[in-house]
C-alpha cells in the first residue's frame, strides 16, 4: 500500500496485537477500521488509576527554588512501546 502523503511504500508493523501500517519517510501512521480502537481500549487497562491531586502549600516559598514548579516525570504508556520505531 502507498502512503496517502508521499507515495512511499507503507511498512505493516505488529505492536501488541495491533498491526499498523506506517511509511518510513514522512513517519505517518495509519491503522485500519477498529484499530484506533484496540488501542484505546488497552491504553487504559495498563494505566494506573488517577492519584489524588497533592495538599495546597501551607506556607510561601522560602528559598529561590521553592519558586519554581517541580517538572513531573512523563510516565511511560503502552502507546510509548506502540509508536516506538
Amino acid at each position: 500500500m502507498k502512503c496517502p502523503v508521499d507515495g512511499a511504500e507503507l511498512v505493516m508493523s505488529e505492536r501488541s496485537g495491533v498491526e499498523i501500517d506506517y511509511c518510513p519517510k514522512c513517519r505517518g501512521v495509519w491503522l485500519d477500521r477498529g484499530e484506533l480502537d484496540k488501542i484505546i481500549e488497552r491504553s487504559a487497562q495498563s494505566m494506573p488509576a488517577a492519584a489524588p491531586p497533592p495538599p495546597p502549600p501551607s506556607s510561601q516559598p522560602r528559598y529561590r527554588d521553592d519558586y519554581e514548579k517541580p517538572r513531573k516525570k512523563r510516565k511511560s504508556s503502552f502507546l510509548d512501546d506502540l509508536f516506538d520505531f
